[in-house]
């Protein structure tokens, strides 16, 4: 089932989520909606708080990308398909040593609005899958913005707060007004 996508304005896009402390069928489900949702708005991460829940979830997603990443989860390096989508439950990231990246970053809490965004190339995460498990990703590229950006949002930090002033100023207008639009139809 696809879930309603929270845009730029509610407020819960900036609380921090709560630790998940329960990891029963309640979870299952938020996980596999929010991958159904990711996949119909065709998305590569969504976060609980852009489906309006601050909690320390999210989801990644990156089966059907063609991009040139490489990763170790748990010390191996098993088939994308294997593990992906992933649920990550109360994700911690940690920079490795390595050189700033910048890419176009999009969210689907701004729909159609874009701009460059820095960010290190390589991170380790340990997070907690939906039933529980330990895990630790290393990774870069692809595979590493997508979890730095979704683990902002966890956080309460959105993508645009982390680009240049000159690079978000190119924008500007446009996130002026999604946000007028969403503040017009909370007010209905």
């Amino acid at each position: 089932m696809t879930l309603e996508i929270v845009h730029y304005g509610e407020d819960v896009l900036h609380q921090k989520g709560e630790k998940i402390t329960r990891f029963n069928g309640e979870l299952k489900s938020m996980f596999e909606n929010m991958v159904d949702t990711c996949i119909e708005a065709e998305g590569i991460g969504l976060a609980s708080q852009q489906i309006g829940k601050a909690l320390m979830f999210c989801v990644v997603d990156l089966r059907d990308i063609e991009a040139d990443f490489e990763y170790k989860l748990d010390g191996t390096s098993p088939p994308l398909d294997l593990f992906n989508p992933i649920g990550m439950c109360n994700p911690t990231v940690t920079f490795i040593e390595s050189e700033k990246t910048t890419y176009e970053e999009g969210c689907l809490s701004f729909p159609d609005i874009r701009g460059d965004v820095d960010r290190p190339d390589w991170i380790r995460c340990e997070y907690q899958d939906i039933e529980g498990n330990p895990h630790v990703i290393e990774c870069n590229g692809l595979l590493s913005r997508c979890i730095q950006h979704e683990v902002d949002h966890l956080n309460g930090i959105l993508f645009t707060e982390r680009m240049k002033k000159k690079t978000f100023k190119r924008i500007q207008s446009a996130v002026n007004e999604l946000k007028t639009k969403t503040l017009i139809r909370l007010s209905k």
